[in-house]
């Protein structure tokens, strides 16, 4: 670690403790994973539209090879089917934002707003300024055109 300051990575506020600035990190580290979570949720409410989709067309090809039976089977069993009791994934999705994505980035934000008077990443600043070797290329601590 290097003790040369970078005043240019400096984000905490006067009077915020370490320990503060550790909770704050742990907790935006929390919701960071709740926006993976969140990602990977739309992910599957495309996926899933783009097989409902591609089980319209294997229905069709179905009746082209002259297997009603098997496109009536797709059709009425799988196409338009919930994935969750009385869910398609666009509700499924639309809840979630509503409720959980809703109340841990109000939180987050409420918890940043009150004790770091709305600073973002105060951790993670302070983490590359005890990293960077200053001077070395690559090891800037923000843009030249900053």
């Amino acid at each position: 670690m290097h003790s040369s300051m970078d005043d240019s990575l400096v984000r905490r506020p006067s009077g915020v403790s370490d320990s503060t600035v550790e909770a704050l990190g742990k907790l935006s580290e929390a919701l960071e994973t709740v926006e993976q979570a969140r990602g990977h949720l739309y992910a599957s409410h495309q996926l899933v539209g783009r097989a409902d989709k591609l089980f319209a067309d294997a229905a069709q090809k179905f009746d082209e090879a002259e297997q009603a039976a098997w496109a009536d089977r797709i059709r009425t069993e799988v196409i338009g089917l919930n994935v969750l009791a009385g869910r398609w994934t666009f509700q499924v999705v639309e809840e979630f934002d509503d409720g959980y994505w809703t109340t841990v980035r109000d939180l987050e934000r409420a918890a940043r707003d009150k004790l770091a008077d709305g600073v973002r990443h105060v951790y993670e600043a302070e983490l590359k300024q005890q990293r960077i070797t200053p001077g070395r290329p690559g090891h800037e601590a923000v843009p030249a055109d900053r």
